[in-house]
């Protein structure tokens, strides 16, 4: 069964259409005209000029890497927000198709997998160009949803204790109510995703990156299915960002949200508040908390991508590498010479097989035997047998290769 977070109630009852305007989320976007505007326009601006720089200074092959175990990293918090502690190892053991024997942990190591799935759809360019679209919000909730374990699909009222299902897709046919925030009715729903598809896909570049937070929290103000509305916003989020900016999906903002959730979860909820006077926006709800969380929202994307351009400047990643791998080479878990492949990979992005040999000094059966070492332990990742040897980074190498990204595993 779901776990209900406490400050959430599930479906109350079906509910009649209660004439609710579109102009009731407004404003949806912060004026030009706005004091909030020239402040979170330097912020926009220097998140894409930092996210940027950090794309720029990664050879291909290591963003693909790296986007491999942000992948993990971006599905462990955002899961971590909705309550679902679900350590990136036990992630890693999942995508291998190791599940554990507990029945719960093996529904949130599912969860997990189809949080995965669904960002590597969206890395690989999946939301292209319509990250906003209503089809876009319903197909990520699908698949997401439908790769879930039967007992992930159903929430419970806390209050009457009704099981309600979760569709895949489907938008909510029922009333619903989330901390103080009672949603639009359920038939309204429809004319507020157009509206909100009709604003946010119009924008440009810079616009986009401006109004990415409203975006997020408008989505789940809307409220549009009965559960994992803060996933899909948080994937849309980060769809978003992957095209705006080219991130390369190298850095995540779900880790600084995590890291912050009071504050995050606080900012949503002010955001839901009626506007205070007359110089609170011209709109039905705050302007100034809109304004607010923007730029919490932006600061903590910058603060990610500093995080991640630390984590992998290479003179500290080449230094946090090779003392591993020494120490793995003394206790005879590695052959000598693992260290001369790892750097050779790291600066070059990859290595071609047929240089290996020349790479470690020896001959060609030794150059194998390490080779097939790191292949085994995970550091190392080939397309064939043929292809050309590319790092990876393996979640319970985390610790040791990228300290901070996510904590330890007890």
């Amino acid at each position: 069964m779901a776990i209900i977070k406490p400050d959430k109630q599930a479906d109350i009852e079906a509910a009649a259409d209660r004439g609710e305007n579109v102009s009731e989320m407004e404003p949806l976007l912060i004026r030009e005209d706005s004091r909030h505007r020239a402040g979170l326009t330097d912020l926009a601006l220097e998140l894409a000029q930092k996210s940027a720089g950090l794309r720029r200074s990664l050879p291909e092959s290591l963003v693909s890497s790296l986007a491999d175990l942000v992948r993990s990293m971006n599905c462990y918090y955002s899961n971590l927000i909705e309550g679902h502690d679900t350590h990136p190892v036990d992630i890693e053991r999942a995508l291998r198709g190791d599940y554990s024997k507990d029945a719960k942990k093996r529904d949130l190591q599912l969860e997990a997998k189809a949080h995965i799935e669904v960002q590597r759809w969206i890395d690989s360019g999946g939301l292209k160009g319509r990250s906003v679209s209503v089809g876009a919000i319903r197909e990520t909730h699908q698949r997401f949803c439908s790769l879930l374990p039967e007992d992930l699909l159903w929430v419970e009222d806390p209050v009457s204790k009704e099981r309600v299902s979760v569709t895949p897709g489907e938008l909510r046919r029922r009333d619903v109510k989330v901390g103080r925030h009672v949603a639009i009715s359920p038939p309204a729903v429809a004319r507020f995703l157009d509206r909100f598809e009709q604003v946010y896909a119009q924008l440009g570049k810079t616009e986009t990156i401006l109004a990415t937070a409203a975006a997020h929290h408008r989505l789940v103000w809307i409220h549009p299915f009965v559960d994992g509305n803060g996933r899909v916003a948080r994937l849309m989020s980060h769809a978003t960002m992957l095209e705006s900016l080219d991130t390369g999906a190298v850095w995540s903002v779900a880790r600084g949200l995590a890291r912050n959730v009071q504050a995050y979860k606080s900012h949503l909820a002010a955001c839901d508040q009626v506007r205070r006077n007359n110089l609170d926006g011209r709109g039905p709800l705050s302007e100034e908390s809109l304004a607010e969380f923007t730029r919490f929202f932006l600061s903590i994307c910058l603060d990610q991508v500093a995080f991640m351009e630390k984590l992998v400047q290479p003179e500290e990643l080449r230094t946090r590498i090779q003392l591993w791998a020494e120490e793995e080479i003394r206790l005879d878990r590695l052959p000598p010479k693992s260290g001369a492949i790892l750097e050779a990979v790291l600066y070059r992005g990859e290595l071609p097989r047929g240089e290996a040999a020349s790479v470690v000094g020896t001959g060609d059966r030794q150059a194998r035997r390490v080779v097939s070492a790191l292949l085994d332990r995970g550091v190392l990742v080939s397309a064939s047998t043929r292809a050309p040897l590319r790092l990876a980074f393996p979640a319970a190498l985390a610790s040791r290769w990228m300290p901070g990204l996510f904590p330890e595993k007890a």
